[in-house]
This record gives structure tokens, C-alpha cells and sequence, in this order.
């Protein structure tokens, strides 16, 4: 696909510009720091891309603002007494070395015990939590999946999990496919249940149109209190690039 790349300034606000070959224009606001991006079609010129940023200033502003207020971890080192998240609650890390295959023995009311070989380092005790709550995951779509298939009246034929920097779902209509964040289970059963929801609508209706509101209104009538819920829980640490 042909792109081409350019940073532009709106009214003080920084704006990667990516044109590439599609037929509609979006404007992104990305974590953490509220970076802006814009996908345009390669026949949109500089000037119309900046009359689009100027008129989504204030909905802008506002997300910026909102990834300033968020609660964010920071890095992970993966030793005993930090903190991990799991269907959003905060967990105590208690490692244990021993020469045995790693995994996550165990998961009580305040604690997840990781077991790993003597030496291990951070990034393989993140690659033995990752597996586990990849695992959890997975043990947890298919009656979720089905029961919200049969009531939307769709079917996925392929459902995939991937950590995700910008994105906490994403839908390919024409494969129907799915990809879902890994760090949802982290979050809230009810987090992970409205992205479902969310991309299953998608195979309906690709946009966040009043059509797509409509139907996640009828479906999920609460769903905005489910997305904010998202919105505010405490961000990973990472880069987030997109």
C-alpha cells in the first residue's frame, strides 16, 4: 500500500499525518501521552487535513485530557511484592525460584504465585505471566463468544488474542475475524464482555455511526458505563505506538 508521511502542526497541538489508500479520514487520540494521528486518503490535501483537525479540536482535547488524568503502572519488574492486575483486581506478586517448569501455581485472594528457574530475568517471568493470562483468556471466549453470537445473530469464525499498544479490539469483517487484547484480562469481566460486544457489532456495521450506537444500545443498554469503566482502569506500561 502507498503511504506517505508528514507531522503538522494545528493550534499547538502536534499531528502525525499518515496518507495512505483508503477512502475515509480518521483522527486517532492515543495513550499515553494523548498523541494525535491522522489516517488520510492519499487525494486529501494538507489543507482540508487540517480544517478536519480543527474541527475535532475539542473532542481532541478532551481525550488528551483524559489519558493525563489516567491511573498508569509503571514498568514491570516482576519481583515479589509488585503489584499485577487480573479481571480488575489488583494482586500481589509473590515469585518463587525453583528448578521446575515456570507457570503460575497459584492464584488466592490477594496473590498470584509465579514460579520460575533460578536466574530467570524479567522478560522471562513476563513471557510465564503473559502465557498464563493468555490462557485464562482463552478458557473464557468460547461461552462468551457464543452466547453473545446467538444473540446478535453473527458468527466469528476466528477469534485471536495479540497485545495490542492502541487498541483493545479489533474486527476484520471480510475474514471475520477478531483480535482481543491480551491485557483485558486484567480488566473487568464486564470490560472484556463489552469488547466482544463491540466487535461483534463491527460485523454489522463497520463505524461508529448512529447505526453502530443503536444496535450496542439495544444489545448492551449499558455499555457507555462499560467503556468508561475501561477508559479510567489503570494503563499498562509501554510505548503505545500504533
Amino acid at each position: 500500500m502507498t503511504t506517505d508521511r508528514l507531522h503538522i502542526d494545528v493550534r499547538g497541538i502536534a499531528v502525525e499525518v499518515v496518507r495512505k489508500n483508503i477512502k475515509h479520514l480518521y483522527v486517532g487520540v492515543y495513550p499515553p501521552g494523548g498523541r494525535v494521528r491522522v489516517s488520510a486518503p492519499l487525494r486529501i490535501d494538507k489543507d482540508a487535513i487540517r480544517l478536519a483537525v480543527i474541527s475535532r479540536l475539542g473532542w481532541i482535547r478532551k481525550r488528551q485530557a483524559q489519558f493525563e488524568q489516567q491511573e498508569r503502572q509503571s514498568e514491570r519488574e516482576y519481583v515479589s511484592g509488585e503489584s499485577h492486575y487480573f479481571e480488575g483486581r489488583r494482586y500481589r506478586l509473590d515469585v518463587i525460584e525453583q528448578n521446575c517448569p515456570p507457570a503460575v501455581l497459584r492464584l488466592d485472594n490477594n496473590t498470584i504465585i509465579l514460579s520460575v528457574r533460578p536466574g530467570s530475568d524479567h522478560v522471562k517471568r513476563e513471557k510465564v505471566l503473559d502465557k498464563w493470562y493468555r490462557s485464562q483468556l482463552r478458557d473464557r471466549l468460547p461461552l462468551l463468544v457464543d452466547k453473545w453470537e446467538k444473540k446478535i445473530g453473527v458468527k466469528v469464525k476466528d477469534i485471536r488474542i495479540r497485545k495490542m499498544k492502541t487498541r483493545w479490539g479489533t474486527c476484520n469483517r471480510r475474514a471475520r475475524r477478531i483480535w482481543l487484547n491480551l491485557e483485558l484480562m486484567k480488566k473487568s469481566a464486564s470490560c472484556l464482555e463489552y469488547v466482544v460486544v463491540h466487535e461483534l457489532v463491527h460485523l454489522i456495521e463497520r463505524k461508529h455511526n448512529k447505526r453502530f450506537k443503536d444496535l450496542m444500545d439495544k444489545y448492551l443498554p449499558h455499555w457507555r458505563n462499560h467503556r468508561d469503566e475501561l477508559n479510567r482502569a489503570p494503563l499498562a506500561h509501554g510505548n503505545w505506538e500504533y
